[in-house]
């Protein structure tokens, strides 16, 4: 197994996770387990191939990431109850797959087109849109609506891996600096709150002041 297959894998695997726990929070059946599980594992790999026109798409290609997606959720539908904080548990485990998928989108990008811009938005596309589609099927709040940062650790990751190939460095470690960098931004906004500033409305001035 490569390198990019085995990422490819870990964050199929973690962010079917991540859907199966929000299943679990909804307290659905096994098949809602299933198919929250599996639309958040393949989601962003899903939209990163139909924008890289990389089709069929990779589950398609290869089930074996189908199994992967109902393992996954086998193993929380048993285990979720024994779980204090699911809902904590789902933001760390989000935190580890974006961090795996932001590289492996970068590296299908990079490696289809040859383009670090086009490498480093995909990586981004790839490790975010299956966290956004779980939140909207589960009725959870949005990663991309909480206070901290999250799809900058996504771009961080993203752009690590591709400067660092750019650079010449050995895919096994371009890809740990990717996914090591993704991981320190996005655990620190999860341990420390850090995020941005954000935007402040200004009174809007009266029309008459304008002429």
């Amino acid at each position: 197994m490569t390198i990019l297959e085995l990422l490819d894998y870990t964050g199929v695997a973690v962010f079917a996770a991540t859907g199966a726990l929000s299943a679990s929070r909804k307290q659905l059946d096994l098949i809602g387990f299933m198919f929250l599980a599996a639309a958040t594992g393949i989601g962003g790999g899903t939209f990163r191939d139909v924008i890289l026109g990389a089709t069929p798409v990779f589950w398609v290609v290869n089930p074996t990431y189908l199994i992967v997606c109902v393992l996954a959720a086998l193993v929380v539908f048993v285990l979720a109850h024994r779980i204090e904080s699911r809902y904590r548990l789902l933001l760390w485990l989000d935190a580890m797959g974006m961090s795996a998928y932001c590289v492996m989108g970068a590296a299908k990008g990079y490696a289809a087109t040859g383009s670090p811009t086009v490498a480093i938005t995909t990586g981004v596309l790839t490790a975010s849109f299956g966290g956004i589609l779980r939140d909207l099927l589960a009725n959870e709040p949005s990663v991309l609506l909480r206070p901290e940062i999250y799809i900058t650790a996504a771009l961080v990751g993203a752009a690590g891996f591709t400067v660092a190939t750019e650079a010449g460095a050995p895919l096994l470690v371009a890809s740990a600096i990717g996914m090591i960098a993704a991981f320190i931004v996005r655990g620190g906004a999860l341990r420390f709150a850090w995020r941005f500033p954000i935007y402040r409305p200004r009174p809007g001035r009266h029309p008459d002041d304008v002429m």
